[in-house]
C-alpha cells in the first residue's frame, strides 16, 4: 500500500507499519510501500517506536512523505569509563 493510501485510512494518527519497499536518495530512505498493522495512540507512540520489530516503524500520517534520514557518520562518540582502560 502506498503511504498516501495509509494517510487516507488513518488521518492524523500514529500508525505501526511494516516497510515493504523503499529506495535511497543520498542520506534519505524514501519509503515506497508499507503494510499498515494498526494505529497507535498518541500516549503509546514513543514506547511503541522503541519496541518495534526490525522492518517495522511507527510514523505519523500528518507527514506528507515517508522519509527516514540516515546518519552514516554519527557525531556522537562514546567514551570509555576509567575502569575499561
Amino acid at each position: 500500500m502506498k503511504w498516501q493510501e495509509v494517510r487516507e485510512l488513518f488521518p492524523d494518527q500514529f500508525v505501526l507499519v511494516s516497510i515493504l519497499n523503499y529506495h535511497e536518495e543520498g542520506n534519505k530512505k524514501i519509503i515506497d510501500e508499507v503494510a499498515p498493522i494498526r494505529s497507535i495512540s498518541e500516549q503509546d507512540a514513543n514506547k511503541e517506536f522503541f519496541q518495534v520489530e526490525p522492518g517495522s516503524l511507527v510514523y505519523h500520517t500528518s507527514n506528507q512523505d515517508f522519509v527516514i534520514h540516515l546518519r552514516r557518520d554519527p557525531l556522537i562518540r562514546v567514551r570509555r569509563s576509567k575502569d575499561e582502560n
